[in-house]
């Protein structure tokens, strides 16, 4: 499978969606209509410090995968964090690189913006995902709390 990883387009929003669909399925998610455009809009702004990424496919042009990642400062150091929010990948793309390719696009990403760390989070049971995270981050150990 050859594919080539680019930022997001207007145009590509009817081949995003499945995906942003499956990535909300997967974590039995759901939200409303008007998030999920205003979170495609901030995808297009060059103003937000949101950046979206996919996976294309070279011989037919179908998204293979997504990720997205948010730009913000931290006490603990000069330059910006990058949070890598949401990973994605379709089905039939799954254990052919794809995955691996956006995190490491994120990387260089970040790297160009002088970010000084990339990070993220993932659910204890996602087994499968977190074999490739093993292998491209270092799981520091700490655990999400959040407010209901």
């Amino acid at each position: 499978m050859s594919f080539a990883i680019r930022e997001l387009r207007k145009e590509d929003r009817p081949n995003w969606e499945p995906l942003w669909a499956g990535y909300l399925e997967f974590y039995k998610s759901e939200l409303a209509p008007e998030i999920t455009d205003a979170t495609f809009a901030r995808f297009l702004d060059p103003s937000e410090p949101m950046q979206a990424l996919v996976a294309e496919d070279d011989a037919t042009g179908a998204l293979l995968g997504v990720v997205h990642c948010v730009f913000h400062r931290g006490t603990w150091s000069i330059g910006d964090f990058c949070y890598l929010e949401d990973l994605f990948t379709a089905e039939t793309a799954r254990g052919r690189g794809v995955g691996r390719a956006l995190i490491e696009a994120v990387y260089k990403l970040a790297d160009e913006r002088g970010a000084g760390r990339v990070y993220w989070l993932t659910h204890e049971t996602n087994t499968t995902a977190r074999k490739l995270y093993d292998q491209v981050a270092e799981n520091r150990g700490f655990i999400q709390y959040r407010r209901p």
